[in-house]
Order: structure tokens, then C-alpha cells, then sequence
């Protein structure tokens, strides 16, 4: 929604410049420094960092605890930290390992430092965290263990642009970059404000790193720090305590919360709170189940990332949004999972080819993620001639929606109620009731998270109209896609392409080609000029306009057929809830407790799913936040 945006980061992440020297020791060129001694890495985890914040003794009878490791490496410490977990029968419920890096590996220099590392016993979480170790690019990154029980929330890119940009209550602090002499950014007066600023009351904090400047540094952000050890042998090292007042933790995990709404939205969020351990109710207005539902008969959709020149806020946040969708749903099970076949993205013309080739490589993301791609190759990827070329995403998904719907819906701990809430209200106990027609309360519980799309509006208007005026801008706006056999399109592309418009790979013998903006309509509905817009969308995507593809050796696809009916031509039509700037609203309601949205999905409901979810839930659960602080504001209801 409106408001100020957060400033780009650095592009491309910087080469770590790292290699395995002959006696198996990681050392990097750019800081002419190793990364830890071959038999003294977890020597240093253990000594230095759990012993020097008494991580095992402070997190014993906690429900969770955070720890920041400021200079992940590759990852020693969050794997000590993971071990020791484990062995701990009395370990927190929840541990969070928030970690930054500014020169990451990639999975495969990863892999080689750490086989050289790690005893064999280990490698089974090494193998673990390199299964979803993300591509290197900039932003923040959340994997998941035991079930969701240990996290690894990495920030990578540049410290000055990471930390002020993470959000976190942390219990203890790694301090653990390249000395000083060699990365001096890294230990400013600047970075141990931040820490501060993140510190729960009590946190703790240690380093190998002794210079006076440093611990300085700590003691100006209320760290109580000093040197310790040396003595007999001990090693040097730094520890603190943090003597401010501290950030105030999370009390409480929320036993039972509403979903009003059973869409995209809610069902992605009622997935994530409900792996967390929370009862979900979600109410919707639709029936539920396999063959019913708003996006019952909505074959199949895409999700694909977008860049732009400047990393802007709506490229960041579906790049967010496309990591969590993969890392919540790509396991689901049968036809609720995507399909991940990459995506084909088509310049609008050839001019445009050169630019978007440009903007690939001023980006500098990695090939495998995204690439500049010319006509032939653009065209080979899909298996079919294409107009023009593009870019590629290697991790483009088709998804079938009802599906994915119905499986999010199915999580262990999420019940579906039919019921058209009315209208919203708060008893003296702070509990939220949702009223059904005849206004009676249908359900209630401490929090509420309103995600019904475009009915949003009415329910927050007595709530929202001073602090959110922005909902009163909210509009519906209908669409509608075509199903478009693919015998006439040589079986339909290998990938998903898009541009002016998009088509999919085929399912159950059709292609889904869309779609259609129809601005002031009073329905949605499958139309004949619906289905002649989006012909013609998919004849500007094809070489040729299509005219030249068919399932008949010379022949022509017979168009005019394809626009007779709907038993010709089936599709499916829905709606939009669209805010001015196209972003949607993700978080709390200001000033009233336990009163969350999540609305103003636009045409991206899929990128912005799992995201709103995980970060709603990871507001409520305590945990470090799945997204920079600047796009979190981007989203925030206002």
C-alpha cells in the first residue's frame, strides 16, 4: 500500500573468492583469511560461542530461542547449534538461527568445505541443509528442520543493508566475521546498535575477536563487555551482556486463531499457522470441498518471479514469494503440488529483448535462476516457436489452485466452517467474534486474520476507516482464462510462457491461455470476447500468430471454432481484489489487538500466499521475520 519504500540492496551477491587449500582448510582470496582452522571450527563453536553467551543453560525451559550468527560461514555454528538441540532433552520447543552473510557459497563449494569439516556422523543435517540451500541471491532465505523446529533464517547481502533490514528478537549473539584488519564494516558503531536494537533483555553475546575498538564499540551500544580467557591455556575472547532494556519477547503462541476467508489467501495462511501447532478455523462463504470452491474448475495458473531494472519492491517481494511457495508446497501431496516446469517470459518486442537481456545482466543473478534468452533458445526451452525471446526462470511452477486449495486446507489442525460473516466484533475478554447472517457468532478466538479478498473492506470498515483509508480504494476487478486444446498446439509448450499474456503447459489435454481484465463488470464470467481476447493474446506470443501451429501436418489451427461456445472453448472466470499500487495488505490492523489482513492480492495471489502466511505466522510465533523490514512496510495496512 502507500507509504515510503525501502531502498534497494546491492545487486548481485559479491564472489566469495573461496577455495579449499591442500590441507582441506577453507581460505577466501578477497580477505586473504581462512574461514576456520581444519581441526578448530567446532572447537570455536562450542568454546567460544555456546559457552560464551551459556547458550545450553539459558535456552532449558524456553519455548523458543533466537540466536544471531553474524558471519555464517559455512554454517559450523548453526550445525553445533543443531547438534546440540537435538541431544538436549531439555531444548526449547522452537530454535531460530538468523544468520548473515554477505559472501555466500554456492551449494556446491558448500558442500566441498563442509565434507572436509564435518565428521561423518553430522553429514546427515549437511546433506539436509544443502537440499534447500537457496540460489545466490540477495534477500532473506528460510529453511526448515525437524518439522519446522529448528530454523536457519538467512540474510545474505551486504551487513549494512541485511541487519538494519532484519527483524528479530535474539537471545544470543555469534559475532563471528573476518577480523577487523580485514573486514572492518563489520564491526562499526553502526552494526552493534543494530544488535541492540534486535537484543532481548538479558541477550548475550560472544566473539573471537578481541580488539579494544570492538569491545568499545559493544560497550557504547549497552553491551557489558570485556576480554575473557587466556589464561591456562583458554582461549580469548569477547562476551557481553546486554544491559538495556531490551526488545520485549513473544509471551505467548496463539492456541486458536480465524481465517475469514478460504481462498488463496487464507488457505495458505491457515497452512502455516497450523504447522506451527495452532487450531485454525477458517470460515468461508463458499462451500468447501474437492468439487466446490471459488477456484473449483480453475485447471491450472502460474507463478512465476518478476526482476526489474532496480530490484524494486514488487521484484523482491515475488522473489519472497516464489521461495516460500516452493519451500511450503512443493511437497504437498498429489495434484496439490506445483509443477515446477521454469517459465519463458517473453519480451513485448524486440526492443524490449535487448533491454530485458541488460537487465539480466546489471542484476547479476545467477544463470541458473534466471537468464537472458534470444528467440531460438526461448523458443527451444518451450518446444514451440515463439515471437521473440526474453528471460528464463528455471523456477517457474504451474499450479493447479483448486487443488493446492484444497490440500493447504487439509493440513493436520485447519477446520473449514460454511458460514457468510457478517461482520466482526471485540468482547470485553479481547476475544474476536465473527457474526453469520443472522448475527449470531458462528466463532471467535484472540486473533482473526481477515483474508477474503475483495469482501475484506466491509468487514474492517469499523475498525480500519481512520487508520487504513486505503481499503476504501479497494476494487474487484474480473478476469477469465481459456482452456485451449492442446492437439492444436502441438500438445502445448514444455514450459510456461509468458509476455502480453501467457499459456500454459497442457493439462488433462488443454492449455490455459489468459487472461482477461474486465475493469467495472458486475460479474465474472466466461465470455465470447473474453475468449477472443485471450486467442489473441496467445497468437502474440506464438511466431507466426499461431496460425501456423496444428495438429495436422500443414494445416491451420481452426480459430474460429475456438470462439464459438463454451462447450468449444470451457474456461473459467473469477475476481480480483485490487489496492492502488497493486501491492497487496499483510499484517496487523493498527491499534487492534489480535485484528490481522491479508487482502488486495491483485493478479499474484499465488506469489503472495505462502509469504503473507509465514510472515503473519512468524509475527505471532516469535520467530525472526521471513522478510527485510522495508517490504514488510511496503505491505503493511495503512
Amino acid at each position: 500500500m502507500s507509504g515510503p519504500l525501502p531502498s534497494s540492496p546491492t545487486y548481485a551477491l559479491p564472489d566469495p573468492l573461496a577455495a579449499l587449500d591442500n590441507g582441506g582448510t577453507l581460505h577466501s582470496a578477497r580477505f586473504n583469511e581462512t574461514y576456520h582452522a581444519r581441526t578448530g571450527a567446532f572447537v570455536r563453536a562450542t568454546r567460544i560461542f555456546m559457552a560464551g553467551t551459556d547458550t545450553s543453560s539459558r535456552w532449558r525451559g524456553t519455548s523458543r530461542f533466537t540466536v544471531a550468527d553474524i558471519g555464517f560461514g559455512v554454517g559450523i555454528n548453526f550445525l553445533t547449534l543443531w547438534e546440540a538441540w537435538r541431544r538436549d532433552p531439555q531444548r526449547p520447543r522452537s530454535l531460530h538461527v538468523l544468520a548473515f552473510e554477505g559472501y555466500p557459497l554456492a551449494a556446491d563449494d558448500l558442500r566441498r568445505a563442509l565434507t572436509a569439516l564435518v565428521p561423518q556422523a553430522m553429514m546427515g543435517d549437511v546433506h539436509a541443509m544443502l537440499a534447500q540451500w537457496p540460489a545466490r541471491l540477495p534477500g532473506v532465505h528460510r529453511l526448515e528442520f525437524e518439522g519446522g523446529r529448528v530454523t536457519l533464517t538467512l540474510a545474505l547481502g551486504d551487513l549494512r543493508h541485511t541487519l538494519p533490514q532484519s527483524d528479530a528478537t535474539v537471545d544470543a549473539f555469534f559475532l563471528d566475521g573476518f577480523s577487523p584488519t580485514r573486514n572492518p564494516e563489520m564491526y562499526t558503531a553502526d552494526v552493534m546498535a543494530h544488535l541492540a536494537r534486535q537484543a532481548a533483555p538479558g541477550a548475550r553475546l560472544a566473539s573471537w575477536v578481541t580488539e579494544r575498538a570492538v569491545v568499545n564499540a559493544l560497550c557504547a551500544a549497552q553491551f557489558d563487555a570485556e576480554i575473557v580467557g587466556g589464561a591456562g591455556g583458554g582461549l580469548m575472547m569477547t562476551q557481553g551482556t546486554y544491559a538495556g532494556p531490551g526488545r520485549k519477547a513473544m509471551t505467548a503462541s496463539p492456541d486458536h486463531v480465524l481465517v475469514v476467508g478460504g481462498g488463496i489467501a487464507g488457505a495458505g495462511i491457515a497452512q502455516a499457522l497450523a504447522l506451527r501447532g495452532a487450531a485454525v478455523t477458517v470460515l468461508d462463504a463458499a462451500p468447501a470441498g474437492v468439487d466446490q470452491g471459488v477456484h473449483a474448475g480453475h485447471r491450472a495458473a502460474a507463478l512465476t518471479p518478476l526482476i526489474s531494472r532496480d530490484d524494486d519492491v514488487r521484484a523482491r517481494l515475488s522473489r519472497a514469494g516464489s521461495h516460500r511457495a516452493q519451500a511450503r508446497w512443493l511437497t504437498l501431496p498429489g495434484a496439490a503440488a506445483p509443477v515446477r516446469c521454469g517459465t519463458v517470459q517473453l519480451a513485448r518486442d524486440d526492443a524490449q529483448v535487448a533491454v530485458m537481456a541488460d537487465t539480466v545482466h546489471r542484476l547479476g543473478f545467477p544463470a541458473d535462476w534466471v537468464r537472458a534468452v534470444d528467440a531460438g533458445q526461448a523458443s527451444a526451452l518451450a518446444g514451440l516457436d515463439l515471437a521473440r525471446g526474453g528471460v528464463y526462470f528455471s523456477c517457474g511452477m504451474r499450479i493447479d489452485p483448486h487443488a493446492l486449495i484444497v490440500g493447504l486446507l487439509g493440513t493436520p489442525g485447519v477446520k473449514t466452517v460454511h458460514a457468510d460473516v457478517r461482520r466482526l466484533s471485540q468482547d470485553a475478554a479481547g476475544q474476536w467474534c465473527a457474526h453469520g447472517a443472522d448475527d449470531a457468532i458462528v466463532a471467535f478466538a484472540p486473533i482473526v486474520v481477515v483474508a477474503n479478498a475483495a469482501d475484506a473492506p466491509r468487514l474492517l470498515a469499523p475498525f480500519t476507516e481512520q487508520v487504513c483509508p486505503g481499503f476504501a480504494k479497494m476494487h474487484a476487478l474480473a478476469g477469465e482464462v481459456s482452456f485451449l486444446p492442446a492437439q492444436h498446439l502441438r500438445g502445448g509448450p514444455r514450459r510456461i510462457v509468458g509476455g502480453q499474456g501467457y499459456l500454459l503447459p497442457a493439462t488433462e489435454g488443454y492449455c490455459v491461455a489468459g487472461s482477461t481484465y474486465a475493469h467495472g463488470a458486475a460479474v465474472s464470467a466466461v465470455t465470447p470476447d473474453g475468449r477472443a481476447v485471450n486467442i489473441e493474446k496467445v497468437r502474440g506470443l506464438l511466431a507466426g500468430g499461431a496460425d501456423t501451429l496444428s495438429g495436422q501436418s500443414g494445416g491451420t489451427a481452426d480459430w474460429a471454432s475456438m470462439h464459438s461456445g463454451p462447450d468449444q472453448m470451457p474456461g473459467w472466470a473469477g475476481w480480483r481484489a485490487v489496492l492502488p499500487g497493486r501491492l497487496p495488505a499483510i499484517g496487523a490492523v493498527p491499534d487492534r489487538a489480535g485484528l490481522w489482513v491479508a487482502t488486495g492480492y491483485a493478479s499474484r495471489g499465488l506469489s503472495w500466499s505462502a509469504l503473507a502466511g509465514d510472515l503473519i505466522s512468524a509475527t505471532l510465533f516469535g520467530e525472526p521475520s521471513p522478510l527485510e523490514t522495508g517490504l514488510q512496510h511496503a505491505i503493511a495496512p495503512r
